[in-house]
């Protein structure tokens, strides 16, 4: 570890010296100071210091890591790369030595550098959406990084395929487990069967961003309290051309409407965001806003493109059908419902006729009550038309 005693016994005789994470040496006229939580020496020559450094091998590397291999040219990126492992990150962004931070995993009291370590050696195991970043160190204090599908956290290296490149994620992005194009990049439907299984810091991040665009600059803004959030007022407002009818949904009846929106399309099922957009500046929407890591800020195109649409769905005016269904009927009619909305009916057998949305008993209740238009109980749907 040659070059790392070299760099911190350089940068410990000039300037204020060293310190991080609980690890201190300075310079005075006395000689250096190297200081922990646990121990102080006093009074070292050059040559005493490196001496005393090999007692303090993990300090020495961590510092080495965290300032010249990571560096501060993106704060983001330091902030990010210190959650994943478990070290200490304040409400800024920043790190340093006292042991504290705002991580949400340590509960403001981040693990000591030997602790952390011992963790590390092992394997320190994120989620991060769909995601799971698995970080680990070696006897020379370098990290390695594997990125894989959350999903897989135990499935075998070697039963996945491997890719290195950060935008090979692109397209592993792209389309979900059944090929169909995936328009929400944070949908939660990423699949799976991959593994980028020895990044370093930088490939890790851009790996990250690529399959989740923007989210680790958010995600650090928030924790700086500068996220720019847009609520739904401000998001429709912005709309033109087509997607301007949008706003004509605003009629002074509140906003359920828009907690139908959420509902449908921010719920955890449906995107791993945490929304943190509400109706506006002073009115929250019923809905709860999800767990995930990183916040939305803002309305995305595809519920303003969903939104669009239901806005002329819900401009129709309504009308009365009457046709009879069987109990038993009524409930097949949700179990359908209830399917289609959770994506559950590739999870449903053929033989499974006990289950509502069953393909076979789906198909008999349209023989029993379709007529041959495809009116369910022979009732047009215009009912205009009839009179």
């Amino acid at each position: 570890m040659g070059h790392h005693l070299d760099a911190l016994v350089d940068a410990a005789a000039t300037g204020d010296g060293v310190s991080l994470d609980g690890f201190t040496v300075s310079r005075s006229d006395d000689g250096f100071r190297l200081e922990t939580a646990d121990s102080t020496l006093n009074g070292l020559t050059e040559g005493g210091l490196r001496e005393a450094l090999a007692d303090y091998d993990d300090y020495a590397t961590n510092w080495y890591f965290w300032s010249e291999v990571v560096g501060e040219s993106s704060p983001q990126r330091r902030a990010f790369l210190r959650w994943v492992e478990g070290a200490s990150v304040d409400a800024g962004g920043d790190d340093g030595g006292d042991g504290d931070g705002d991580d949400s995993e340590n509960d403001g009291d981040a693990a000591s550098v030997p602790e952390r370590y011992d963790a590390l050696r092992d394997g320190v195991r994120r989620e991060w959406g769909q995601l799971l970043v698995t970080v680990t160190v070696d006897d020379h204090g370098e990290r390695s990084y594997e990125l894989r599908h959350a999903d897989e956290v135990d499935a075998d290296r070697d039963d996945l395929d491997p890719y290195r490149e950060p935008l090979a994620a692109r397209q592993l992005a792209t389309y979900d487990e059944k090929g169909r194009y995936r328009p929400l990049k944070t949908g939660n439907n990423l699949a799976g069967g991959w593994v980028f299984p020895d990044l370093d810091a930088r490939d890790l991040v851009e790996t990250v961003e690529t399959f989740y665009p923007a989210s680790v600059p958010n995600w650090y803004r928030e924790r700086r309290g500068e996220l720019d959030v847009a609520h739904w007022e401000d998001a429709i407002g912005r709309q033109t051309g087509m997607y301007s009818v949008v706003k004509t949904w605003n009629r002074g009846d509140g906003h359920e409407h828009v907690d139908w929106v959420a509902e449908a399309c921010c719920d955890d099922s449906q995107c791993v965001k945490r929304r943190e957009w509400q109706y506006d500046d002073d009115t929250d929407l019923d809905v709860d806003g999800g767990d995930g890591a990183f916040p939305c800020r803002e309305p995305c195109s595809v519920v303003i493109a969903a939104s669009r649409k239901w806005t002329r769905l819900e401009g129709e005016g309504t009308q009365t059908y009457e046709f009879e269904l069987t109990p038993s009927e009524k409930e097949q009619v949700e179990d359908i419902i209830e399917a289609v909305a959770d994506d559950r009916t590739d999870d449903i057998r053929e033989a499974d006729v006990y289950e509502g949305a069953n393909r076979y008993r789906a198909r008999f209740l349209r023989a029993k009550l379709f007529d041959d238009e495809g009116n369910l109980g022979g009732v047009p749907t215009d009912a205009s038309d009839d009179e």
